[in-house]
């Protein structure tokens, strides 16, 4: 083979990405066969999870999907895992996926309310204090009640917004030419520092609502997937689950705020910058423009959009069906009474969306690598010849650990099913399963805030459209993320061993929960096994 096709096939092999990288993931591919017949199956299941762990590092070199697909496929080709276990993930995550596909559009079809409302906000509040612990805060709260997902996407969606209003004037674009807001090249040297300011301004906000949704995803039933796959393991209902959780997640809600406020207070690790003095003029013009020029059609637009989010969140409050249909819904309504009825406007509100659910789907091979390997099942083995007591506090930091290489949902999963087979098995009693069951779900929800790979939400930050535009990187959102992981971490250990016995005691005594039985675990393994 000539010199010049060798070099056309690596130069189109990962595209635009730097030869080191292209060379790196190369280097994986061919070392893996050989990996599997010198270690073996187990040892190169781990090194998998961290190549593709690497590829997710390198999210603004090269978009994950392509590396980490090359490897999953060839985790299959290899032996490490099958097709009928990748499909079985598929399943088990297809309201997830299905929430990605529908809900994340949908909230393409409001963005024009959200940037409405939000921008009021952002210009009205002048403290950075103030708005960052509002972030923070309305996150949560619309993570305990809708889901982290969503709220990462009108997160998004938001952010932007606010940076294309700014990029644009920095530019000298008239917002009628074009929409690319990807490239410095245009920009003047004079906005170039406000510029790298408003970045930075809009990392720490974004970071705080991101850490927002998982300290109230953690809290109630709805609030992440493996929520309500516990609490249906354990036969709790919707305030039985908020009760038995709040021992732990109420103190790691205050120290999370409390980090929020010294981060901006003592402006480290790229937060407390201030919004420029420039921007705010520019989009203080920029939504005095657009009140001029709003029409009683554009008015109109904004209340059928405001009605469509009232719907939203009552349909998700109420759990009226799955995350993904609700979201197919507010993709007809939304569009139906906005008149946007044409398939190319319709088709751009996926293109945010399905890029990550495809990475998404490869992450799942993934995951089942580490299912087929059975890769947790030592550390699983280990915790139970622990006393009880001291159970209790393994499993919290034993699946935060995990949670932070892979999969919140998938480790709740695995983990859940071990200690209800002890407890069918007699090896624990039913009330030691409630309390490691509390463990299991805040361990996968707090500790994993450490790196992108344990919150979907984070993922879907990173993987974002909106990321290399801020310029967030996996390594700046672990380092901005570190003293968040800290923090909550710690007190939430401290919660699982000081305050979360006492404080279930008392809810029986009180009677605002009951003890269960073995019995309702027997009954429901039956269930599930017809």
């Amino acid at each position: 083979m000539s010199y010049s096709v060798r070099k056309a096939i690596f130069d189109n092999f990962l595209g635009n990405a730097p030869d080191w990288y292209k060379i790196t993931i190369i280097g994986f591919l061919i070392l893996n066969p050989f990996l599997l017949l010198i270690l073996g199956p187990v040892t190169t299941g781990w090194l998998l999870v961290g190549e593709f762990i690497f590829t997710l590092a390198m999210a603004l070199k090269c978009y994950p999907l392509q590396p980490g697909g090359l490897l999953a496929i060839e985790a299959v080709f290899l032996g490490l895992t099958s097709t009928t276990t990748i499909m079985h993930k598929v399943e088990d995550n297809l309201e997830v996926l299905l929430l990605l596909i529908f809900m994340v559009a949908g909230i393409f079809f409001m963005k024009n309310l959200l940037l409405y409302v939000f921008s009021r906000i952002l210009l009205g509040v002048k403290s950075k204090k103030m708005l960052s612990l509002m972030f923070l805060l309305v996150a949560a709260f619309l993570s305990a009640f809708l889901d982290a997902l969503t709220v990462t996407a009108v997160v998004i969606s938001v952010g932007v917004g606010f940076y294309g209003i700014y990029h644009k004037v920095a530019a000298g674009i008239d917002y009628s030419q074009r929409e690319d807001i990807s490239t410095d090249e245009e920009i003047y040297e004079q906005h170039r520092a406000d510029l790298r300011q408003f970045r930075s301004f809009l990392r720490s906000l974004m970071m705080h609502a991101a850490v927002g949704t998982a300290l109230g995803g953690v809290c109630t039933l709805v609030g992440e997937p493996q929520n309500l796959l516990i609490a249906n393991t354990a036969n709790w209902q919707f305030l039985e689950f908020f009760l038995r959780m709040a021992a732990v997640t109420i103190p790691v809600l205050f120290a999370g705020v409390i980090v929020c406020l010294l981060l901006e207070t003592f402006k480290v690790l790229g937060y407390g910058l201030e919004l420029p003095d420039t921007v705010r003029e520019v989009m203080e013009k920029d939504q005095a423009k657009r009140d001029r020029k709003r029409t009683k059609k554009d008015n109109w637009n904004l209340v059928m959009q405001a009605l469509v989010g009232i719907w939203l969140i009552i349909a998700l409050a109420l759990h009226l069906s799955t995350v993904g249909l609700i979201g197919l819904s507010v993709i007809v309504l939304a569009s139906a009474f906005t008149g946007v009825i044409d398939e190319h406007a319709i088709g751009k509100s996926f293109e945010e969306a399905l890029p990550f659910t495809a990475l998404l789907t490869v992450f799942f091979v993934i995951v089942a690598v580490i299912f087929d390997q059975q890769l947790f099942t030592p550390i699983i083995q280990y915790i139970f010849t622990l006393d009880s007591d001291t159970q209790v506090a393994a499993f919290y930091l034993a699946n935060g650990a995990l949670s932070a290489i892979s999969d919140n949902v998938f480790v709740a999963t695995v983990y859940v099913g071990e200690i209800k087979q002890a407890a069918i098995n007699g090896v624990i009693d039913r009330d030691t399963f409630d309390l490691l069951s509390v463990a299991i779900n805040t361990g996968t929800n707090i500790p994993s805030v450490a790196t992108p790979n344990g919150q979907a939400a984070f993922l879907f930050l990173l993987t974002s459209g909106l990321a290399p535009l801020i310029r967030l990187s996996y390594i700046r959102m672990v380092i901005m993320a570190l003293p968040y992981t800290i923090v909550m971490t710690i007190v939430g250990l401290f919660a699982v061993i000081y305050f979360l016995k006492p404080a279930t005691k008392t809810l029986y005594e009180k009677q605002l929960i009951n003890h269960h039985t073995i019995e309702q675990l027997k009954d429901g393994a039956a269930k599930d096994a017809h």
